[in-house]
């Protein structure tokens, strides 16, 4: 009865798991550059029950990882003043954190200009790290015109980058280094939408509250049990 507690449990706390990715998610449909993640989950321990045809049994699945769809949805035109920009194509932003320098790259071209310390204006996300151009330099405003527009970088792979923030993302290792994409090309006055489903979210919603649910009733169905066989036992 303890394995049928465990797998039922951990079958619940899996598909709040999967509500929690999908919730980020429909959260994130107006979000410039967003991508959407999946969830991914994997089999636990398996074994053998002492039977005569020895029946394997498991005991639940557990969300391994959550996979990102980098698929672009579309542009949206933007004049709002600023400096918008998208990648048709393959590739990535890449900017820097201002206050430890660290590397990130993103789909979101929504930028702006930011007057820093050193009287000079840069060009910021949203998130107020600098944009970095082709030769990873930060993009300053001179004379009413920006330096250089913003560079488009690629890696041999994009399987399991690691993401932080909404819409910026961190290579891995089997990623490789970042490489500049000269096959892509920087369109102005645009941004990528965000590529969020809201139809198969809201399908996936109704699945992940069903298969919670069930978990719960075989939670509770162990307990009737259990306390059967303790009656019976008094």
């Amino acid at each position: 009865m303890n394995a049928s507690f465990y797998t039922a449990a951990r079958g619940a706390m899996t598909e709040q798991e999967k509500m929690n990715v999908i919730s980020n998610n429909m959260a994130n449909v107006n979000t410039v550059g967003y991508k959407t993640k999946s969830s991914v989950f994997m089999d636990l321990l398996y074994y053998n029950m002492h039977s005569y045809d020895r029946v394997s049994t498991g005991t639940g699945v557990k969300l391994q990882h959550t996979n990102t769809d980098y698929s672009c949805y579309g542009f949206e035109s933007r004049d709002d003043g600023g400096y918008n920009y998208a990648i048709e194509g393959d590739g990535f932003f890449m900017v820097r954190n201002q206050i430890d320098n660290s590397i990130s790259y993103t789909r979101a071209g929504n930028f702006s200009l930011s007057l820093h310390n050193d009287g000079q204006f840069y060009l910021i996300t949203d998130k107020k790290k600098l944009v970095l151009d082709e030769n990873q330099n930060p993009i300053r405003l001179v004379d009413g015109e920006l330096t250089a527009k913003p560079g488009i970088f690629s890696f041999a792979n994009t399987n399991g980058m690691e993401s932080v923030g909404s819409t910026e993302f961190v290579p891995v290792a089997k990623n490789g280094a970042p490489r500049l994409n000269g096959e892509s090309r920087l369109v102005e006055n645009y941004v990528e939408l965000s590529n969020v489903n809201s139809a198969q979210e809201i399908s996936d919603v109704v699945i992940a509250s069903r298969a919670y649910s069930y978990a719960l009733k075989m939670v509770a169905t162990s307990d009737e049990i259990e306390q059967t066989i303790n009656g019976l036992r008094g």
